[in-house]
């Protein structure tokens, strides 16, 4: 049996896992939980699965929690100090991380310390800090499996075959709700429009993210980290059908597909159950007689220009990808909160990139204050 942390519970990915787990109740236990505020969801988490450990962020929500669980066994901890300790936590075994933004960094590293096996669904994490966990993780002896359905595609074509046999990466993405949209629209978009994803069920941020393109920019940065592959060596394609969730392409020619219905659980479970591979029992299976047709095409980089934006944040490198992510998250939730219109997502990262001096090879500490740094510029440009 192995033993699972969730960092991000409440989430739609936390939330899948969950279900997975519920599906295999043989196979997994759950040992800790997280959420930022959402206390009524976490509370039937630790009735239904009587984690060990569990975390909100702040001490208010926490004395809620503590209040709504009654006489619980529960451990009941605090902000990312409780992040920390229930990633470190002894009878851990992998940790999912589904903490949405750089936030995830911190509690990433901790648990490949703690030599815990990590299931990835944070992007950002590895956007900002790519280097640093990646060294971490060779240094002691880590396996990140990821669970975005694009790089969880991308690890599946490629188990078994070394990484010297590989030519390229196809990211696929659907083109997000906008995909037909005209441009001259944008301006009036409100956020119930655009987080309307035409095949995925996500998260606000994300799925604003998925129709500015810049999750496909982010994806981007996370496969060069995650598989050693240079950037001019990737290639974004847009497939409207969501069946192929990426290709990879090797030296000889050969161009191997992962394809899947639209639905979380299967990479989850893939990531969770790693290396095995388990029986699914949620009947998500593709038909193939009802799928008339597979098409890609290139983004169009002047309708979609965060996805350029990060183009030019991965080659620059340094702590250019940090301040991407950064600026991007703030200018996302200046926007769903009404703050700035969508059209000013892209402006607000654009300004920041532009104002950074970037440093090379960064540590820890240069990421975190080009971090810091990046929010306080973007947040300063939507409150003009």
């Amino acid at each position: 049996m192995k033993r699972i942390a969730i960092l991000g519970s409440t989430g739609s990915i936390g939330v899948s896992a969950l279900d997975v787990i519920s599906a295999l109740r043989d196979e997994f236990k759950v040992i800790g939980l997280s959420t930022n505020s959402n206390v009524s969801a976490l509370t039937e988490q630790i009735k239904r699965f009587r984690p060990k450990i569990a975390c909100v962020m702040s001490e208010d929500k926490a004395a809620c929690l503590k209040n709504s669980i009654g006489k619980s066994r529960t451990k009941i901890v605090v902000g990312l100090d409780g992040l920390l300790e229930i990633v470190t936590h002894s009878d851990v075994d992998l940790v999912l991380v589904a903490i949405a933004g750089s936030i995830s960094l911190l509690p990433l590293l901790e648990a490949i310390k703690a030599k815990k096996q990590i299931a990835l669904a944070s992007k950002e994490a590895l956007v900002s800090g790519g280097e640093v966990v990646m060294k971490a993780a060779k240094r002691n002896n880590v396996k990140i499996l990821p669970v975005d359905s694009e790089h969880s595609a991308i690890f599946q074509c490629l188990n078994g075959d070394h990484k010297r046999s590989l030519k390229k990466i196809y990211l696929t993405g659907s083109g997000g709700p906008l995909r037909r949209l005209s441009k001259k629209a944008f301006h009036a978009l409100v956020p119930e429009e655009v987080i309307n994803h035409p095949k995925w069920s996500m998260g606000k941020k994300i799925s604003v993210d998925s129709a500015t393109l810049m999750n496909k920019g982010l994806e981007v940065i996370e496969a060069m980290r995650l598989f050693s592959i240079d950037l001019d060596s990737i290639e974004v394609l847009i497939h409207p059908e969501a069946v192929v969730h990426s290709m990879v392409e090797f030296v000889d020619g050969s161009i191997l597909a992962q394809m899947a219905v639209c639905d979380m659980r299967i990479p989850i479970q893939y990531a969770l159950g790693y290396p095995e591979r388990m029986p699914q029992k949620f009947n998500l299976r593709l038909d193939l007689k009802k799928i008339n047709g597979f098409t890609f095409s290139r983004p169009d980089l002047k309708k979609f220009p965060c996805l350029k934006l990060a183009y030019h944040a991965a080659r620059d490198a340094g702590t250019y990808p940090a301040v991407l992510n950064a600026s991007n998250e703030e200018a996302v939730l200046s926007f769903l909160d009404g703050r700035i219109r969508f059209t000013k997502i892209p402006e607000v990262i654009e300004k920041v990139l532009s104002r950074h001096r970037s440093k090379d090879k960064p540590a820890l500490k240069d990421i975190l204050e080009a971090d810091k740094w990046s929010r306080e510029e973007a947040k300063a440009l939507c409150f003009q």
